[in-house]
């Protein structure tokens, strides 16, 4: 899996991130305490992880489990690390206030599988009702005219196929010159085309900004995770680190 390049968020997405804190769920829950550094922050930031009745901890990426949940907002070497420190396992008991836990050796990679489905599930909700756009025509003239709120592409797409469209993109936000360039996902085109059930998907788009919110917000968490910055909601960020 390649590491995205830096990039910035653009002046519509930071319309969707700031209409998302004006309405969405961050302004009735907009933060949580990460059980291992203490910090608080933007609960789509962090991982929730539950516990079954045996003990078993696994993560909640779609925060649906029932029970109490505790939370995690440092990156994945960091879990890795707090793992085998035996860290890990000591701020969940305190968390989950029992000592009979159980963490899978692989919890960090199930944690990333689960982050990276969450974005995947999104990604075919939009699709399926319309408000994904794909194939390198369409979205080139979506671009041009001004109608795409959120711009992806594969880790695996070509640097000449990013520059063309990120171009049309720029072209019809009347951006010329900004270097703004759409986001490149931790997901090569073959994840994308399985995920999708479509044939070599390698560069994405959405018109809706509301949609675009949507996608941002797993994308977040997961670019978090592997320690990626998404950036700040006026778009002056790289994305490199949150």
């Amino acid at each position: 899996m390649r590491t995205p390049h830096n990039e910035r968020l653009t002046s519509d997405i930071a319309d969707a991130s700031k209409a998302r804190k004006a309405s969405g769920p961050e302004k009735s829950c907009p933060e949580r305490r990460c059980v291992l550094s203490g910090d608080t922050a933007p609960r789509e930031t962090l991982v929730r992880l539950v516990a079954s009745p045996a003990g078993l901890v696994l993560p909640d990426a779609h925060e649906k489990a029932a029970g109490r949940g505790a939370w995690v907002g440092v990156p994945r070497a960091e879990i890795e690390n707090a793992q085998s420190a035996g860290k890990l396992k000591g701020a969940l008991a305190r968390a989950f206030k029992r000592g009979d836990l159980e963490l899978p050796e692989n919890l960090s990679e199930l944690i990333e599988n689960a982050l990276t489905r969450a974005l995947l599930d999104r990604l075919g909700l939009e699709m399926r009702v319309g408000r994904l756009i794909l194939g390198t025509a369409r979205i080139a003239e979506q671009a041009r005219g001004g109608a795409v709120a959120l711009l992806l592409h594969a880790s695996d797409a070509s640097e000449d196929g990013r520059k063309k469209l990120d171009q049309a993109w720029r072209v019809g936000r009347e951006a010329e010159g900004s270097g703004e360039r759409g986001i490149e996902l931790p997901l090569d085109r073959d994840a994308l085309s399985v995920a999708l059930g479509r044939d070599n998907v390698v560069h994405l788009a959405l018109a809706d900004t509301a949609a675009a919110a949507r996608v941002l917000k797993p994308l977040t968490r997961l670019m978090h995770y592997l320690g990626h910055t998404m950036p700040a909601a006026d778009g002056s960020a790289d994305l490199r680190a949150t």
